[in-house]
């Protein structure tokens, strides 16, 4: 099993609202455990090293099945708009710490390089900052929440 088929199966029972889920073979052990939406246990044993390990078929179908059913992109109100997406998985903070105020709101007008949010991943906390100047018109994500790799963050009107 690949990084990417593992990314799949996270994705898929976050989605599924499965509490536990465990796959053993002879070279590796995963499990994968998930208390509420914002807390995520991944543990992964690897037994041997090897290059790629084959899928198991069940798996493989029901990931497919979640990229299916996957969304695409929100519909933009004006084709000029822009859409500001995660350049990692983790868990999405609007505030660079929890006594201080959202680093941007809707309405808000924004420079490039101005930092629109902070994700955590291993701890460690990455400020994302905007590539345009604009104004933000949404906010596609709740705070605290988790965020996978490409997901739409904001949607910001260039100015």
């Amino acid at each position: 099993m690949d990084i990417k088929e593992i990314q799949n199966l996270i994705k898929f029972v976050q989605r599924s609202g499965v509490e536990e889920v465990k796959i053993e073979r002879d070279d590796f052990k995963i499990t994968i455990k998930t208390k509420s939406v914002s807390q995520k246990h991944i543990i992964v044993d690897d037994f041997q090293t090897p290059a790629t390990i084959p899928s198991n078929q069940p798996i493989t179908q029901a990931i497919q099945e979640v990229n299916s059913q996957e969304t695409s992109e929100p519909n933009l109100e004006n084709d000029n708009q822009v859409t500001i997406k995660s350049p990692i998985i983790g868990t999405f903070y609007r505030k660079s710490s929890p006594d201080k105020p959202p680093l941007v709101e809707v309405g808000q007008s924004i420079e490039k390089g101005d930092i629109l949010c902070v994700i955590e991943a291993m701890k460690l906390f990455n400020e994302i900052e905007s590539d345009f100047s604009g104004k933000i018109v949404k906010i596609l994500v709740d705070d605290q929440s988790p965020v996978e790799f490409d997901q739409p963050l904001f949607i910001i009107d260039p100015s």
